[in-house]
């Protein structure tokens, strides 16, 4: 075999190899991105049966002051207030410093955090009677918050910021209270928390687990 047969040899062995890395690379990867969507897939199942369980129990007739540190009697009612020429106010706005923590109002489970253009940085939890506690405005979420975790009344999702169409007034939380059926008023299901309440610093452990 000549030096020019010998190298050719090389050649087509080195790309025969490359080949083969590159084929099983791209197996294993493939293999990964199917067990990682499995996980995700499954995990998002267990939330929407426990959110289907939810569904099935009566609404709670009382819920905790979500902003830590306010009373009742000191949120001036906006409910319905006009917000521009072609909506009325769908909440409450309760005002507090900026970085005062965000309790979850009630027990459920975290079904979205995200951000929008009316609302900014916001969190949805879905709670007992299929109802919807939507806080916006957020100046940032908790640290270790997720979607799919299980928070109670002591639960902090975020703090208090002006994110969203609240920027330029001074920083506050909007609440909102959202029944199958649409929008409720918030004020009257409110109640303010015990002076001694300790909030956590991060939603419950156990967020998917059966």
């Amino acid at each position: 075999m000549t030096y020019r047969h010998r190298k050719n040899a090389m050649k087509k062995r080195v790309i025969l190899a490359a080949s083969v890395g590159l084929a099983t690379v791209l197996v294993l990867s493939n293999w990964v991105l199917l067990g990682t969507c499995m996980k995700a897939l499954t995990d998002r199942l267990v939330l929407y049966g426990r959110v289907a369980r939810l569904y099935a129990e009566q609404p709670d007739q009382q819920l905790s002051m979500p902003v830590k540190n306010v009373t009742k009697k000191e949120i001036a009612n906006t409910w319905r207030a006009p917000r521009g020429a072609d909506r009325k106010h769908e909440g409450q706005d309760i005002f507090a410093p900026r970085g005062t923590p965000v309790l979850s109002a009630a027990d459920g489970y975290v079904v979205k955090i995200g951000e929008n253009r009316l609302g900014g940085q916001t969190v949805s939890v879905v709670g007992a009677g299929g109802r919807i506690y939507y806080y916006a405005h957020l100046d940032s979420y908790a640290e270790r918050l997720r979607e799919g975790d299980r928070v109670s009344r002591q639960t902090v999702l975020g703090y208090v910021g002006t994110t969203g169409n609240a920027q330029g007034t001074p920083p506050h939380l909007h609440f909102g209270v959202y029944s199958p059926s649409g929008a409720i008023n918030p004020l009257p299901l409110l109640a303010d928390r015990p002076t001694t309440s300790k909030p956590a610093t991060a939603p419950l452990p156990n967020r998917f687990k059966r």
